[in-house]
């Protein structure tokens, strides 16, 4: 297997914190398994560094929106890949509540939008500008949403960002929910293979990017005023008339994780994962057929230097 290239642990732990018990190593820890391919590479990463630090883990299948308050309870110890763009209001409320606490940056540099393969500019003259939108939406209907325009959005338990914009932007178009990460990967790899109009929710890092050749479209810049205020922005009685705000990407964790598993906690507050890392592997397990537990470890093999000492700056 073609070693990965070094980066992604930071030992923010080493020169400054002192070492930490590890803790009650008889109890699993439980991550959170939400519903995309990245998601799952930085939670399989970061089990196996525990892993080989002493600790036992589980990987829980869990709802991205919903799976707050079962992390309250204390039935999913940790979350590893939360996007700030896109975060349900029970995360604010349980956090408010003292039954979660973010950990600390991941690490990964996103963003969100609209996107279209490249062939689409041909079909849609004047893209990337989103006011180009407005005449083509014609062009992107499809019998299930004629006369509006078919945007495909997220998957329903991702939340309805396309659909707010759609909304707050009045564009003439139907936001209609994708089933998944993969049926997302479907429809372009469809579009791009018959040349067929598409507009999408997409996101970066993600290796359908590069390999599908995505372009983002110019939507007016994200403010937070954007989003709590109607009268700001291009429609003054609509809140989300702009592109996604730039996101942070970050890592969560029940109350009670630091004191039960103090070193732990430590090495996922160190924890990084780097773009230009993640994408190539979720293109290793989503186009090569690789597993994410094996393409996790060759990752965790290629940067052993660096796991064991963040490891040691925990536990020593």
């Amino acid at each position: 297997m073609k070693k990965l290239a070094i980066a992604a642990v930071v030992l923010s732990t080493i020169g400054g914190a002192q070492a930490a018990e590890l803790g009650d190593t008889g109890t699993p820890i439980r991550l959170a398994i939400n519903e995309w391919t990245g998601q799952h590479l930085t939670t399989q990463i970061a089990g196996q560094i525990l892993e080989e630090a002493g600790y036992t883990v589980e990987y829980v299948t869990a709802g991205y929106m919903n799976m707050y308050q079962a992390m309250a309870d204390g039935e999913i110890h940790a979350a590893l890949e939360v996007w700030e763009s896109n975060v349900s209001d029970q995360y604010y409320d349980q956090l408010e509540a003292g039954g979660v606490v973010e950990v600390s940056d991941l690490g990964l540099t996103a963003r969100e939008g609209f996107v279209y393969p490249a062939h689409v500019a041909e079909i849609c003259p004047g893209l990337p500008a989103w006011e180009a939108l407005n005449d083509c939406a014609m062009q992107f209907a499809t019998a299930e949403t004629i006369p509006q325009g078919r945007l495909v959005d997220y998957p329903a338990d991702w939340g309805t960002p396309g659909a707010d914009r759609v909304a707050g932007l009045e564009l003439p178009y139907r936001a209609v929910p994708a089933g998944s990460e993969g049926a997302l990967i479907a429809e372009l790899r469809a579009s791009t293979e018959r040349e067929t109009p598409l507009l999408m929710v997409f996101w970066q890092p993600h290796w359908a990017v590069s390999a599908y050749d995505l372009t983002f479209v110019d939507l007016p810049a994200g403010t937070p005023e954007c989003y709590e205020d109607p009268s700001w922005g291009v429609n003054p009685d609509a809140t989300f008339d702009c592109d996604f705000l730039p996101s942070r990407i970050f890592k969560v964790a029940w109350s009670g994780f630091e004191e039960q598993w103090p070193a732990a906690y430590e090495i996922l507050e160190a924890y990084q994962l780097a773009t230009e890392d993640q994408q190539p592997m979720m293109g290793a397990v989503d186009v090569d057929g690789q597993s994410v537990e094996e393409v996790a470890a060759a990752y965790v093999e290629a940067n052993s230097e660096e796991i064991s000492a963040m490891i040691a700056a925990a536990t020593e």
